[in-house]
């Protein structure tokens, strides 16, 4: 199995060359790296200009292993091959190393990159990643690939002691600067501005400079080029907008990701640095904030394929219902605002913002028969919304992570006419939605009077609740909570409500019977399935069988009218193509799919039947794209004829390897959204093109750049980048 490791960007506070001396002195030999026994260099290279500097070394390293192992593989030590190159003019450090034991056996790759932070040319950045694949070691396999992991993350650690030891005993020889690199007279002439502000600076440091000149080491594959410190200020504001200013990149740094997400492990920065990566390729700059990225990484317990599916999913559930509006101008119903016994409350120890919820005094059916109960989930989906605002609220004003809340459920009343079947089955419901799109958003959920119908109802809910969070759960009979494991022991005492025999006034709502003359009959019994989510939703669902594509015909009425599209793939992989018809204008669909065991609504149509030829009948405009699972694709055609344009998705057989049924593994579904521009509305720019009833999650707002790049393009296909709005 291959291993990859990928850091967040390091940085040194410190200018490139200095940090670039520093690298230097820990060569031939370094004594605080044991382990580095000594380097050969085997080739080495310098332009007649001096920019550029190419060193390849054979690095001996000491075998760190039980002693069966050594006496097996019968060696002391191993050897890595490692190449730094060394530009000066683009003030860069290029690193690669592998492994030259046991090479057939064992691949170790890694990459390293020195470079100047692109904000602050007074600061360097430090990039690396590395694989690891064992494809067989003598039946030690496990062993080795145990041994390999704890040397490497002991490796990054003892890489910044290194780096710091080295910088200041160069601050302590009196050598605090190094000028960047010059070119010849000729070339300085060209530049007199950069060479004069050079000059001014490097007279005081001559001397330093020529003691302490760049001729680089190398290093073994994961020892000696390892991560420097971090030293950079304290991010204030929105940490999604300062790390987009200071990298100018979509790239994430070390000490953002300890100031606003807390402590990580090597491998699980990694984990979320790949799996942000991942979401950059597929959803095309839409991605979430990196702590709502960290939220289904910790649901999965940091499996990247599983966090992935987990969340690619919740994205698209999230635009299918609307949900990153769901808080603009929110008002529910007055008698969710009466009757609904449920508000936010200070916050815990912790800084968690603290919500109560009086569940004991909930009228479930009269709330289901007022209201319905897809108002009722709406309601629960807009107060989750409002936690992930007050939690990223919190961690800007804290200085420390905040990113999940504390609930109080207060079961005084609860009786068995809560056991109400489809009050259960709503609840149900409720907990499946918010544990499959909120995850890891519960810090603590504190249980308050628990009376003795709670088991029953403990016993039909809990199996529907992912174990992670149940571990999270206190629960409390009759007035333990008072005592000293109680309350006061997650929220300060001032805080506590009064209604829970504390002094803090709590405003929420004390709910209680919902009058019947409130009820409406039509919700009475209204399966969920007939209540969608949102009922004002741009986005339709579709099942693409194998043989079966799906359609949609669109009608230009003019040419250099605009066809844009936005769909997700919510399983299996398609190809995306469009179509023109040449002759033909069809208006009505020669057949209709409809899968077995979907919803209503779903299924697939088509227009192009097999007696239409390409290039007689129809031509195509867009060629086909394979989409796979997961990607979120925006695009446009400005078309340059009127007439009938087709849509089309169609099942592409994947070479994954699949593990599904048969015919599960024929099937895809696709959520998508089609606009038809008119030719007035395009004024030759990307602009122009955007859709007022498009736009990026409100959970990726300045997380990443937009692909504004390719606005000015003037290719009649292109992918849309619609700013947040």
């Amino acid at each position: 199995m291959v291993h990859t490791y990928q850091s967040p960007v390091r940085v040194y506070k410190y200018p490139f060359e200095l940090v670039m001396a520093a690298y230097e002195k820990r060569f031939p030999t370094c004594k605080m790296i044991p382990v580095f026994l000594g380097s050969d260099i085997t080739h080495e290279y310098k332009s007649e200009d001096g920019a550029e500097h190419i060193v390849e070394r054979r690095c001996r390293l000491n075998v760190d292993a039980p002693y069966l192992l050594r006496k097996i593989v019968g060696v002391e030590h191993v050897i890595f091959i490692q190449k730094n190159h060394l530009n000066r003019r683009d003030r860069t450090l290029d690193i690669t190393a592998h492994n030259e034991s046991f090479a057939s056996r064992i691949s170790i790759h890694e990459h390293c990159t020195y470079s100047v932070h692109p904000e602050n040319p007074e600061w360097t950045c430090f990039e690396q990643d590395a694989s690891l694949d064992i494809k067989h070691f003598f039946g030690f396999e496990s062993t080795v690939e145990k041994i390999a992991m704890k040397q490497y993350t002991h490796n990054i650690k003892k890489g910044k002691e290194v780096i710091e030891f080295y910088i200041n005993e160069l601050i302590s020889e009196g050598v605090t600067y190094i000028p960047p690199w010059v070119g010849p007279v000729e070339e300085r002439e060209e530049n007199p501005s950069q060479d004069s502000g050079l000059r001014s600076r490097s007279d005081s440091v001559g001397s330093q400079h020529s003691r302490h000149s760049l001729v680089l080491g190398a290093t073994a594959a994961s020892i000696l080029s390892k991560t420097p410190t971090v030293t950079v200020p304290e991010v204030v504001g929105d940490p999604q907008v300062t790390i987009k200013t200071d990298m100018s990149t979509d790239k994430i740094d070390d000490d953002y990701i300890a100031r606003f997400l807390g402590h990580l492990t090597m491998m699980e920065e990694s984990q979320l640095v790949q799996l942000r990566g991942m979401l950059q390729k597929t959803h095309k700059g839409k991605i979430p904030k990196d702590a709502h990225i960290l939220r289904f990484l910790k649901a999965r317990e940091f499996n990247l394929e599983k966090a992935r599916e987990m969340l690619v999913h919740s994205l698209a559930w999230r635009k299918l219902h609307n949900i990153d509006r769901i808080l603009e101008g929110h008002q529910p119903p007055e008698v969710l605002e009466k009757y609904y016994p449920g508000g936010w409350h200070y916050c815990d120890k912790e800084g968690r913002p603290l919500y109560i919820i009086k569940l004991g005094q909930i009228d479930v059916k009269g709330l289901m028969r007022s209201v319905g109960e897809e108002l009722i989930l709406r309601h629960v989906l807009a107060v989750n919304e409002e936690g992930l605002k007050r939690a990223e609220e919190a961690t800007k004003k804290r200085g420390y992570p905040v990113s999940a809340c504390t609930c109080i459920v207060d079961l005084e009343g609860l009786s068995m006419r809560h056991l109400w079947r489809p009050g259960i089955r709503a609840l149900l419901r409720i907990i499946e939605t918010v544990e499959a799109n909120y995850p890891e958003t519960m810090g603590r959920l504190l249980i308050v009077r628990a009376p003795r119908v709670f088991p029953v109802l403990w016993t039909l809910v809990s199996p529907f609740i992912d174990e992670n969070t149940r571990n999270k759960f206190m629960i409390y009979a009759g007035k333990d909570y008072l005592g000293l494991g109680g309350l006061v022991e997650f929220m300060d005492k001032q805080y506590i409500p009064d209604f829970l025999g504390g002094d803090c006034y709590c405003d929420v709502q004390e709910g209680g019977l919902v009058p019947k003359s409130l009820y409406q009959e039509e919700l009475v019994d209204k399966s969920p399935e007939e209540q969608p989510l949102s009922c004002d939703s741009l986005y339709q669902t579709a099942a693409v069988v194998k043989d079966f594509p799906h359609e949609v015909l669109i009608e230009v009425p003019e040419r250099g009218s605009v066809v844009t599209w936005d769909f997700d793939i919510l399983k299996g992989d398609v190809t995306f193509t469009v179509f023109r018809c040449r002759h033909t204008r069809p208006s009505e669909p020669h057949h209709q799919h409809h899968v077995s065991g979907t919803t209503t609504g779903v299924g697939s149509v088509q227009y192009i039947d097999k007696s239409m030829v390409v290039g007689r009948d129809i031509s195509i405009v867009e060629p086909p794209n394979i989409c796979r699972d997961g990607d979120s694709v925006q695009g446009s055609h400005v078309t340059s004829q009127a007439g009938s344009y087709i849509l089309q998705w169609k099942h592409f057989e994947s070479t994954k390897p699949s593990f599904d049924f048969p015919l599960t593994s024929h099937k895809s579904k696709v959520m998508y959204h089609t606009e038809l521009l008119p030719s007035a509305a395009f004024r030759g720019s990307m602009t122009s093109l955007q859709s007022c009833q498009s736009g990026f999650s409100s959970l990726s707002a300045g997380t990443a750049a937009s692909g504004q790049s390719i606005a000015g393009s003037s290719c009649p296909s292109r992918t849309l980048a619609v700013p947040p709005r």
